[in-house]
């Protein structure tokens, strides 16, 4: 039985084939894409538990068909593939979502590891981690299984990131909490790149709850943040 179903979009044949048949005999589905507008038409038929996208591609590059999946899935993990190290690349394949980013050339093993650290936190492997409830903080209601942060008659919905990230602050409220340790629990894993990432959800967060002057994520210097509800 396949432990989960992958989309993996790659142009690159050669690569392409010894990645899908290495992935397969581990036990995962593949469904592989040559180029961005196949993968386009996948993603609008078929139920991915993981994507795997290269971000240099023919017409429709990895950047534009990852903006394409957070439309309607702001859940399924994401890994780009690229050839580029550039940290600007980097940061803005995170900021679209994206769970992380791996350089060419890179290998089997590290491609595996990877997915099944995002994997892990997935419904795939049947291990959601502490059944979510709805959460006071001021005046605002976030009801964390639909993603929706309310206030008075208005309402934002999170992506899954975002809430995953206030939910953590929420049950640590007050509380000094690492960067390593948010990392960790939030990205699997504790990273340069997926730093400056955490840094764009801290932002964000902050514009989300801003209507209520009580509440602040306060940055602790070389340490990490502190969620604070005066």
């Amino acid at each position: 039985m396949s432990k989960a179903h992958i989309l993996y979009v790659e142009d690159d044949e050669t690569l392409s084939f010894v990645t899908k048949d290495n992935l397969e005999l581990n036990g995962y589905k593949i469904t592989h894409c040559p180029d961005g507008h196949s993968a386009l038409d996948n993603i609008n038929n078929q139920t991915f538990d993981l994507c795997i996208l290269d971000v240099m591609l023919p017409e429709v590059d990895g950047f534009t068909i990852a903006q394409e999946i957070r439309k309607f899935n702001t859940d399924v993990p994401i890994l780009f593939l690229s050839a580029k190290s550039l940290k600007e690349d980097k940061i803005h394949g995170l900021k679209l979502g994206a769970d992380d980013y791996i350089t060419k050339p890179f290998s089997i093993e590290e491609l595996i590891l990877k997915i099944e650290v995002f994997l892990r936190r997935s419904k795939v492997n049947g291990t959601l981690e502490n059944q979510a409830t709805n959460y006071i903080i001021g005046e605002y209601t976030f009801d964390y299984p639909n993603l929706e942060l309310i206030i008075g008659e208005q309402s934002k919905i999170l992506t899954q990131r975002e809430a995953d990230l206030l939910r953590y602050f929420l049950e640590r409220k007050n509380q000094v909490l690492k960067r390593s340790e948010i990392l960790e629990s939030i990205w699997g894993e504790d990273d340069y790149f997926l730093g400056r990432s955490l840094d764009v959800f801290i932002s964000r967060l902050r514009k989300y709850l801003k209507q209520d002057e009580n509440i602040k994520i306060e940055n602790v210097h070389g340490v990490g943040f502190k969620l604070k509800n005066e």
